[in-house]
């Protein structure tokens, strides 16, 4: 009887230590969510507050993608975006990252308008670079799924820019 009832025991704790292993796990996968598509094994920040405090913090760029979830423009960047693996592994690696699908109160963050998709970055200093422009002058931070090789030329230019200026 006792040695029944402390396999009873030990099968529970396993039970109960694998339940909590999955808690946790799912725990961790939680963020996820806050990917809408751009990448899943990127860790994204919630907010634009959070994101400037984490690049500071971290010294790494943060990149900021403007989308929405009815724009075609945005559904075909975003499919490119989550295809990519240079992009994907550099994101995950050296950028802060966040994709909103509302403005922020920071003007700066659309210097020629508020449209999408718009991805601009912002520097561990806090200072958003207008100067890493995509190739429109019309809308200068918006990419089409064709501009992927260019925006990797901006992701680099931005973690380039911090290295020669801090």
């Amino acid at each position: 009887v006792m040695l029944h009832s402390t396999l009873a025991l030990s099968l529970l704790l396993i039970a109960v230590s694998s339940n909590l292993a999955m808690a946790i796990k799912k725990e961790k996968r939680a963020p996820q969510t806050l990917s809408r598509g751009w990448g899943d094994e990127i860790t994204w920040v919630q907010t634009y507050e959070e994101g400037l405090y984490q690049a500071k913090k971290s010294n790494k760029p943060l990149m900021v993608i403007h989308h929405l979830e009815d724009c075609q423009y945005c559904q075909a960047l975003k499919k490119a975006f989550a295809e990519n693996e240079e992009i994907q592994e550099m994101a995950q690696n050296n950028f802060v990252m966040l994709n909103l699908m509302h403005e922020t109160a920071d003007k700066n963050l659309s210097p020629d308008g508020q449209y999408v998709p718009r991805i601009m970055f912002v520097d561990p200093s806090l200072t958003v670079r207008a100067d890493i422009t995509g190739r429109y002058s019309n809308r200068l931070y918006t990419y089409e799924p064709q501009d992927i090789p260019f925006l990797i030329e901006n992701m680099k230019k931005a973690l380039r820019l911090i290295q020669t200026e801090l």
